[in-house]
């Protein structure tokens, strides 16, 4: 998995989400915007993330592991079960 570049800043948070208040938006294809990278803390539970360009990825995210988004990455995210988590975004 990826690591945040030392170069960026948390400039803002998503509210926190559930398995049943995950936005649609976040369950089909998108991307942040240039020069934006994205970290999925997961607070608990479990969440899938999945990188879908160039090639599909699936990673299994937790507490103790967290997503990294990279600038206009296409992907998508699926609850596995009961989770709590939100997205901090990041920009240099």
């Amino acid at each position: 998995m990826l690591t945040l570049p030392e170069d960026v800043a948390h400039y803002k948070s998503t509210p926190e989400f559930t398995e049943t208040t995950i936005p649609a938006g976040l369950l089909r294809s998108h991307s942040t915007a240039a020069g934006v990278w994205g970290r999925i803390k997961v607070l608990e539970g479990t969440l899938l993330y999945r990188v879908l360009e160039p090639a599909l990825q699936e990673y299994v995210l937790a507490p103790d592991h967290p997503g990294i988004i990279e600038p206009q990455a296409k992907h998508e995210v699926a609850a596995i079960g009961p989770v709590r988590f939100c997205v901090e975004f990041h920009r240099k």
